[in-house]
């Protein structure tokens, strides 16, 4: 698989079937999340004994245009938002009034 359909694959497509139509492209007025590296750096760390381990070769992780991931280190922005489909009704507390 090539870079561009690898970043259709992940960005774009989920979106379609949500109906998310500003989301999953980089273009200005959208909604999208980008990562920035290097193919011949990016390394997976992650074992099933120590899963929470960051990948090497990630230099940015934008989400909603905001870097979270800025020269491979963590900010403290967190820009992200649930996005919730006209199907999602919310739980309710037993014994609470619909």
């Amino acid at each position: 698989m090539t870079l561009p359909d690898a970043s259709a694959e992940f960005f774009a497509l989920p979106a379609l079937p949500l109906r998310l139509i500003d989301r999953g492209v980089l273009k200005q007025g959208m909604w999208a999340d980008g990562v920035v590296f290097h193919p011949a750096t990016i390394r997976d760390k992650a074992t099933f004994e120590n899963p929470n381990q960051f990948p090497e070769g990630i230099r940015y992780v934008l989400v909603n245009g905001v870097p979270v991931i800025a020269g491979g280190k963590m900010t403290s922005a967190l820009p992200g938002k649930v996005l919730r489909g006209s199907g999602y009704e919310p739980q309710r507390e037993p014994g609470m009034v619909p």
